[in-house]
């Protein structure tokens, strides 16, 4: 087994246990298929793999303490810390549970006890979104978000933002929905609409719920919705204005303000409540270079006590799809503070997928830069809010998922296969260390 590689004067290692197979990424990164999460205590970290199976293991020991199988692609993972009278299926269950969310014909949003691995419950989004027309995974059902939280009595709620896509010759269409569950599976609400959800975040208090939308092509027309929390009502919306179907990336909470990363001008803002604009910043917005004309989609967004960090993605350029330059601020982090002021900025080089966080600390698993092809942005980097990087382990293999609880960073390396080189570098595998 390949083991990362920890850049001299950082501190984090990692320990090491194989996924199995899995088809190595090519040169473009490929959509979401592995997910990893670590219980709040710290002590148990939980994958999700592209074929559905679901792996509860000791964080210190990396030894497995259950296996499951999910209905679908197991893309996404949270916990629940409530309990209830009876699970889904009409038995008795209380305690810890893991969520997985699914992709695949049924969409699936199954939770598993945290110590046995059994099925408390499960809900099928497909019954709300509709089947898929095509037998290919960018038409599959796919649960996009999970975000848990407390009611006013103290009980946990997991929300969840489920999407489907479908296309009849030039006309294309979403289904999709957000949905409020209670600790046993019931739904306590669901808002459909006919765009694609991208992110969820919960405010600090629980009454409010931020959906990020990133392509609105039908009725719905606005990338940023809040809603109440306790019923699914409609708070207010928010959209940046921008011609086209691309609205918003990411969103985050801070307080009461929201920040959000806007695919449709390539800029990051800070809105107040009822969306007033606090401030907005240039992130990687479009810029001639040469004849092309180059911009770079800002993809997430984090917020924590009074500093806002915003993450990059690939160059593209507006009238083609290859470039021959890349856009001066693809691939970065930038962090400003509660007045829009910059902090910091650094590179993270690679394609990052999601982003972890608990607290001040930001960790970016990052894949490949697949205009430059070059190895070294395979990592894990962690950077502190406040003052920028501290840690970056480089893998063999591409970096698709990272989580962090209680000082715990756990990271899912992918094998990746260059269209021009032939080689697979890396492999599937589950990669866990201590920040402490």
């Amino acid at each position: 087994m390949s083991e990362p590689t920890t850049e001299a004067g950082y501190e984090t290692e990692f320990r090491s246990v194989t996924l199995g197979e899995i088809e190595p990424a090519r040169s473009r990164h490929m959509w979401t298929r592995s997910a990893v999460g670590v219980a709040e205590s710290g002590d148990l970290v939980v994958t999700g793999e592209w074929d559905g199976t679901v792996t509860a293991c000791d964080a210190d020991s990396l030894e497995a303490r259950w296996t499951a199988d999910h209905p679908d692609h197991a893309v996404g993972i949270a916990s629940l810390e409530g309990t209830s009278e009876t699970n889904g299926s009409g038995g008795e269950g209380e305690g810890e549970t893991v969520v997985v969310a699914g992709r695949g014909e049924t969409g699936t949003i199954a939770a598993y006890d945290t110590a046995t691995g059994d099925r408390r419950w499960r809900y099928d989004t497909v019954d709300e979104l509709g089947e898929a027309v095509e037998d290919t995974v960018f038409y599959l059902p796919y649960v996009v978000a999970l975000e848990v939280g407390t009611d006013a009595d103290g009980n946990d709620v997991l929300y969840a933002a489920a999407r489907r896509y479908e296309r009849d010759g030039e006309t294309r269409r979403w289904h999709s929905a957000v949905y409020a569950f209670d600790a046993d599976g019931t739904v306590r609400w669901s808002y459909e609409t006919d765009a694609s959800p991208i992110a969820l975040d919960l405010e600090a208090d629980g009454e409010r719920l931020a959906v990020g939308y990133n392509r609105c092509m039908g009725d719905h027309d606005t990338g940023l919705v809040v809603l109440e929390a306790d019923a699914g009502d409609l708070a207010w919306t928010w959209d940046p204005g921008t011609e086209g179907d691309r609205r918003v990336g990411d969103v985050a909470f801070d307080g009461e303000a929201i920040a959000v990363s806007s695919h449709g001008d390539k800029r990051g803002y800070l809105l107040g409540p009822g969306g007033a604009e606090r401030w907005s910043v240039d992130l990687a917005v479009e810029t001639d270079i040469g004849d092309e004309t180059l911009y770079a989609y800002p993809n997430h967004v984090y917020a924590n006590d009074g500093r806002v960090a915003f993450v990059t993605g690939n160059t593209y350029a507006v009238e083609s799809r290859e470039t021959e330059s890349r856009h001066p601020n693809e691939h970065r982090v930038a962090t400003f503070d509660a007045d829009g002021n910059p902090l910091w900025d650094d590179e993270v080089r690679g394609f990052v997928h999601g982003l972890a966080a608990d607290g001040d600390r930001l960790v970016a698993p990052c894949a490949q830069n697949f205009r430059v092809r070059d190895p070294d942005t395979h990592a894990v980097r962690r950077f502190d809010l406040e003052s920028g990087v501290t840690d970056c382990v480089r893998f063999d293999g591409i970096a698709t998922a990272a989580a962090v609880a209680d000082g715990t960073v756990a990271a899912i390396e992918e094998p990746v296969q260059y269209h021009d080189e032939g080689q697979t570098r890396g492999e599937y595998a589950l990669r866990v260390g201590s920040l402490e």
